[in-house]
């Protein structure tokens, strides 16, 4: 099986991220320490964990036996540097067997795909840096920016359809277009994933490319399937609610469509 263009694309932006920029990235956004305690709120009542969990786009939650455990105070510095990011912390043996965890772990649990990654903190080696790390390359939002660092997060989403808005960033529109594209996300969530491509960052142009698209025929919307790279493109004079809208409805329309052909087929073969 030819592999497959899109996820090569993904492969050279990784390629792309220079030691030095993901170095620069864990320290980045490196915060006080001073309020962390605060910040990692401790929950060991199960209804609490999940009322935590569906209140945020992404949660981070960090399963541990104690909570003044060297585990701890490493989760306790990274939710200090990442303040848009909600930490809790539970000790309860009862929340643990709830989510499936035997062993301490930071789980990030993601409302655009209703999905989790683990990480396991049982190493030594697993600190503040790697803990905040792990969750800048997993934390899928309704809207996620493609970058070198969320690519990971966004080839690995179980989410099999991927809509990517190509826009200027720097343009005085962009505020009220996201205002309406993260409007649309909420309509398709859990079934498509919403991405935004800013044109500004040099290593997108190959993802623009792929598409066959020009800077003079931005702003636009681009729709991919992953298993069998079949994608559509639209050039729009302004993003609207509606035109997302119809435009993810008419590619899942025609992906419908596709599927129900060979079950006509075979049931006139039978016939």
């Amino acid at each position: 099986m030819a592999t497959s263009v899109f996820l090569c694309l993904f492969v050279i932006l990784l390629a792309r991220s220079s030691p030095a920029g993901c170095a620069e990235d864990n320290s980045s956004a490196s915060h006080s320490t001073e309020g962390g305690a605060e910040k990692l709120v401790l929950l060991n009542d199960i209804a609490d964990v999940e009322s935590f969990i569906s209140s945020a786009e992404v949660a981070a939650v960090g399963f541990v036996q104690e909570p003044e455990s060297p585990e701890a105070s490493q989760l306790r510095l990274a939710a200090a540097r990442m303040p848009e990011v909600p930490f809790a912390l539970s000790c309860s043996p009862a929340v643990r067997e709830h989510f499936g965890v035997t062993a301490a772990r930071l789980t990030l649990f993601r409302r655009a795909d209703k999905d989790r990654r683990d990480l396991d903190l049982n190493s030594e080696e697993i600190d503040a840096d790697k803990m905040s790390r792990f969750i800048r390359m997993n934390e899928l939002r309704l809207v996620t920016e493609y970058n070198p660092t969320t690519a990971v997060g966004v080839l690995h989403s179980s989410l099999l359809l991927h809509l990517l808005l190509f826009t200027d960033k720097k343009s005085p529109e962009h505020p009220e277009q996201m205002r309406r594209y993260r409007a649309a996300a909420e309509l398709f969530e859990g079934k498509i994933l919403f991405i935004l491509v800013d044109i500004n960052l040099k290593s997108n142009e190959q993802v623009m490319a792929y598409f066959r698209l020009k800077k003079s025929q931005l702003p636009a919307l681009a729709i991919f399937h992953t298993p069998d790279e079949k994608n559509d493109v639209l050039p729009l004079d302004e993003v609207s609610i509606e035109r997302v809208k119809d435009f993810c409805n008419a590619f899942l329309q025609k992906m419908q469509k596709e599927e129900d052909k060979p079950e006509e087929k075979a049931f006139s073969e039978e016939l």
